[in-house]
């Protein structure tokens, strides 16, 4: 080996060492380090754990920092804090502007995988078998082409409870009575997103649509209505619109770079429209203005995981839409 990789590696190995020597000056005796940034609410920076994150204090103690999580998420959604982060060092964690979670693993990979369980998933394994149990008192599940999984994994995911998303109605586009037309965060953001097969904007509310891409009823961005919102994403030229019909028998894309969709919007739903998690999450509550004039605001539900999609996908410069952890101690 010659004397320039020799000191190139001498000097990889302690600057290592001297990251590794503060982290465990911050840490202190095995307590997790909480850097506090000076200035920054963390929660308006919409940093979550993943799914699954048990107690501050126990995922401290139990996360090893393996980077399991990470190495399995399919959009890497996961990230290893750094010293800057305000979390502890070198443990998992999601900036939902960022890169948000969207299910693209369908199966909480990420939590099936911590070999330590502080991300842990039993309680996940036990809510998709009483969801299956369930629908097999409805339904006949005899056709050998019935895939239960599909019943599980929806009903894990509706589960999570990373945190709850906030509407900001000073902001709101959709509050204000503005539409969107476009890619929501710019032709340089290399955010993924799955666009769910419940529709992309094309079928606008439950029951009859009103044209335009609204739709009366429960809210925008759910059922039956045939509105002129729209959704395009380049290269792909099919339309994923829902008739009523259970929506895990269609199927969900793959997760594509938010910046390849176009979206047309007289009133901006995105943030309906694009939760991985449907109407027991979020729905576009229709309302009446002293005016007289119906006003639409993004109604947050208890179904709301706090994946971030919504926060990911709002086109206002700073997100009109956050998600704040269910628990502090638990995420932050």
């Amino acid at each position: 080996m010659g004397k320039s990789n020799t000191d190139l590696n001498r000097r990889q190995f302690l600057k290592s060492s001297a990251v590794a020597v503060t982290a465990i000056a911050a840490v202190g005796a095995g307590v997790g380090y909480i850097k506090k940034i000076k200035g920054t609410d963390i929660r308006q920076q919409n940093i979550l754990r993943p799914p699954g994150a048990v107690s501050q204090d126990t995922f401290i103690y139990g996360c090893i920092k393996c980077g399991l999580c990470v190495q399995i998420c399919p959009i890497q959604a996961i990230k290893l804090a750094g010293i800057n982060e305000g979390l502890s060092y070198g443990t998992p964690y999601i900036d939902v502007r960022t890169q948000a979670c969207d299910f693209s693993c369908d199966s909480l990979q990420c939590v099936e995988t911590c070999p330590t369980a502080v991300l842990n998933f039993k309680q996940f394994e036990e809510v998709g078998g009483n969801a299956l149990t369930e629908y097999q008192k409805e339904h006949d599940v005899s056709d050998p082409d019935f895939n239960p999984f599909k019943i599980q994994i929806q009903a894990m995911r509706e589960a999570v409870t990373m945190g709850f998303a906030v509407v900001n109605e000073k902001t709101c586009l959709a509050v204000k009575g503005e539409g969107f037309t476009g890619t929501p965060r710019g032709e340089d953001f290399e955010g993924l997103n799955r666009t769910p097969a419940r529709g992309g904007g094309r079928g606008m509310g439950r029951g009859q649509g009103m044209g335009k891409g609204l739709g009366r009823g429960k809210g925008l961005g759910r059922g039956e209505g045939r509105g002129e919102g729209r959704e395009h994403e380049e290269g792909d030229s099919s339309d994923h619109e829902e008739r009523g019909e259970d929506r895990w028998q269609q199927g969900e894309s793959k997760a594509s770079l938010l910046k390849n969709k176009h979206y047309e919007r007289e009133i901006c739903n995105l943030c309906v429209t694009e939760c991985p998690i449907g109407c027991s999450a979020i729905e576009m509550k229709e309302t009446q203005g002293q005016d007289g004039k119906l006003t639409f605001k993004p109604n947050v539900l208890d179904g709301c995981t706090g994946c971030g999609v919504c926060v990911m996908v709002c086109p206002t410069e700073n997100p009109s839409i956050i998600v704040e952890p269910l628990k502090q101690e638990s995420h932050v």
